[in-house]
């Protein structure tokens, strides 16, 4: 391919991903509404430079540590806790970063800001000029950083397949990647997911490098020096990966192929030193995860044969995490936003929501097939008989990039596929390698004119999908459109219901000029999802009942409650009788208004569907707002998906007035 060509492909591909990740980074005008990003946020308004190093790096007085909230913390705008323990399940770096960010941004729109046009986000967000607090102005610079941290991603997913497989093959997967909807999406957020992706995609190109000479070059093979540069290299970014969401600890796995596919002498020393570097990374970008050993974290002893081994309290804050989320992950740690994948298929439900919603069927259909074609492709070609001679023998007559990105891809899938929890950016840290094996697989394809069409469908498909994603972002988030509903139509004074584990309305606004706040009514929860089985009782029911007799008006602003309990009617037998009978008027509530916002080009809407699942027939208002919406039915949907930035909002009104005892009677209770 011409180098001019092949240069500016690239650069219109980068364009293009940028262009998706940067719009809209007001999503939700910094409201907040992602949970995770809210508490990293939260957190990293505390992150300062210390005036006194002396205790730079104490626990208690630091403030870098994000395990512990600071004694003098503070920020305008939000209550911040103090002289506390807290609880960060993410790694140090990203939150470091997003925060550096800042500060760089405070300080550059002081010189920028006057310079640039004063409409645009850039400068009134990011720089600055219309001063935000600082709690919407780490989220409007966090996000804009993650949106470059994933361009940086498609940037080297190019170079991966261009190393491996030729220059069209890189710039078919960064095409790929560049219009994959879950990446948009997550560059939308100031999470972890997107960073670990980052520095995991870095690593293993790395790896490649300091193994396989890159394709069409005159070497043979590379120097042992050159090699072993790339694999510290490697290693450094892998420590990274891991300092950004502990999951990317399996790059050992590539990390040592690599080292048995390439190192030929002094063996041990060379695992050794990597090991070094691969900590030393993770270290200074997550000092407070040696530094700070305040928490209680037991090893239970053990007798092993005549061994006995005494309980050991590590006592470290960051394996106290890591402990909290590999709990969760398994399952053996009951949360109510985890009880959705009750029932989900392990592997299969990570597989059907990327067809359905991460990257659309086409892409999908094609990224699990060349996950599936790259796999046998190795495996054929490993020469198992050779075992007694070592990994690198038995690799000797396969590709070593091949073996090295499934040293990654498989473990990766095949432990994170097995999970109880599986949220969609799960699978973030495998999609781009996807995205390549998609390609190169397609690139194997002797008929080029089949091969030609099936490459234009699925870029036009992703594109339109990529684009009608970016559009839903230019109509006010839902959350947002209900709050002006309710300052418009209830009075001050009036109670509004909220379900417990979801966010409560109305969220404050600036309307008509005059700063309106939630605080201007009362609110109280229903706690449905709250406790399961035995606690699902008659005082529960009792006690939702009178809060719902007593109020004026019910918030249902996403699926986060109706989509579980209605599903689950062993763990929840009287509880998951009460979403069916308020969709149909018979607790005295009546739908008033409904907002929803979905990818869409034109007038053409690509919409969930919230209640087929559950189990459940829409209140008759909603089911008038979908069917009014042009566009196709897309079938059931991950509630993390949906519940950040495009949640279908139910207002109900109570009209009939109801007293607790005639609600009660419509309930079955044993």
């Amino acid at each position: 391919m011409n180098y001019w060509i092949q240069r500016a492909s690239l650069i219109l591909i980068l364009l293009v991903a940028a262009a998706l990740r940067m719009s809209g980074i007001d999503w939700d005008n910094y409201d907040h509404h992602h949970p995770d990003e809210r508490y990293i946020t939260w957190v990293a308004t505390t992150i300062e430079w210390p005036d006194d190093w002396s205790t730079a790096f104490s626990p208690t007085d630091s403030t870098f540590n994000p395990y512990f909230w600071p004694k003098d913390a503070a920020s305008d705008g939000i209550e911040v806790l103090k002289d506390e323990p807290r609880k960060y399940a993410y790694g140090h770096l990203p939150l470091y970063l997003g925060t550096a960010a800042t500060r760089l941004a405070e300080r550059a729109g002081e010189t920028w800001a006057p310079l640039l046009p004063s409409s645009w986000l850039f400068t009134t967000d990011v720089l600055n000029a219309t001063d935000l607090v600082e709690y919407r102005h780490l989220t409007a610079v966090a996000r804009l950083l993650t949106a470059l941290v994933d361009v940086g991603t498609v940037w080297l997913i190019f170079l991966l397949g261009r190393h491996l497989y030729g220059p069209a093959v890189g710039l078919l997967a960064s095409s790929f990647l560049a219009l994959n909807v879950m990446h948009v999406q997550l560059s939308h957020f100031f999470t972890a997911d997107p960073y670990m992706t980052f520095f995991v995609v870095a690593s293993v190109y790395l790896m490649v490098r300091g193994v396989v000479p890159k394709r069409g070059s005159v070497e043979g093979s590379l120097s042992s020096r050159r090699s072993l540069l790339f694999l510290h290299l490697a290693a450094a970014a892998a420590g990274l990966a891991v300092g950004s969401k502990f999951a990317a600890i399996l790059l050992v796995l590539p990390l040592l192929a690599a080292v048995y596919l390439s190192v030929k002498r002094r063996l041990g020393w060379t695992l050794l030193t990597l090991g070094a570097t691969l900590a030393l990374a993770f270290i200074i970008t997550n000092p407070f995860a040696l530094l700070d050993n305040s928490c209680e974290v037991v090893t239970p002893s053990a007798v092993i044969g005549p061994i006995s081994i005494p309980a050991i309290n590590w006592g470290s804050c960051f394996l106290d995490n890591i402990g909290t989320q590999g709990a969760m992950v398994r399952g053996d740690l009951d949360l109510p936003f985890t009880r959705q994948y009750r029932g989900t298929a392990p592997f299969l439900y990570f597989a059907e929501m990327q067809l359905r919603w991460g990257m659309g069927p086409i892409l999908g259909l094609l990224a699990f097939l060349g996950f599936g074609w790259i796999a046998w492709q190795t495996m054929r070609r490993l020469d198992l008989r050779r075992w007694r001679l070592g990994v690198a023998a038995v690799a000797a007559e396969a590709e070593p990039g091949s073996v090295i990105l499934l040293a990654w891809a498989l473990p990766f899938f095949l432990s994170t596929g097995s999970f109880y929890v599986k949220f969609m950016r799960y699978l973030m840290p495998l999609t781009p390698f996807l995205m390549l094996f998609a390609a190169a697989m397609l690139w194997q394809w002797r008929q080029q004119r089949w091969r030609s069409a099936v490459v234009g469908l699925a870029l036009i498909a992703t594109a339109l999908y990529a684009l009608s994603f970016v559009n839903m972002y230019q109509t006010a988030h839902p959350w947002a459109a209900a709050s002006q509903w309710i300052y418009a139509n209830v009075s001050p004074g009036a109670t509004i219901l909220s379900e417990q584990w979801d966010d409560a309305l109305p969220v404050s606004l600036l309307v008509d000029g005059q700063s309106r706040r939630r605080s201007e009514f009362q609110d109280m929860q229903l706690t449905w999802l709250s406790k399961t089985a035995d606690h699902d009782d008659a005082a529960k029911l009792d006690a939702n009942l009178e809060r719902l007799a007593a109020a004026d008006y019910l918030t249902v602003v996403s699926n986060r409650i109706y989509g579980v309990v209605p599903r689950l009617p062993d763990e929840y037998p009287i509880s998951s009788q009460y979403h069916q009978l308020l969709f149909d008027g018979a607790l005295g509530y009546e739908a008033a208004a409904v907002f929803g916002r979905f990818p869409n080009v034109g007038n053409f809407a690509m919409k969930p569907d919230y209640f087929e699942w559950p189990g459940l027939r829409p209140p008759s208002l909603v089911e008038r707002f979908l069917d009014g919406t042009p566009g196709v039915n897309w079938g059931r949907v991950d509630e993390s998906f949906t519940v950040y930035d495009q949640p279908l909002t139910i207002l109900f009104e109570n009209v009939g007035k109801k007293s607790a005892e005639e609600m009660r009677l419509l309930f079955a209770v044993d």
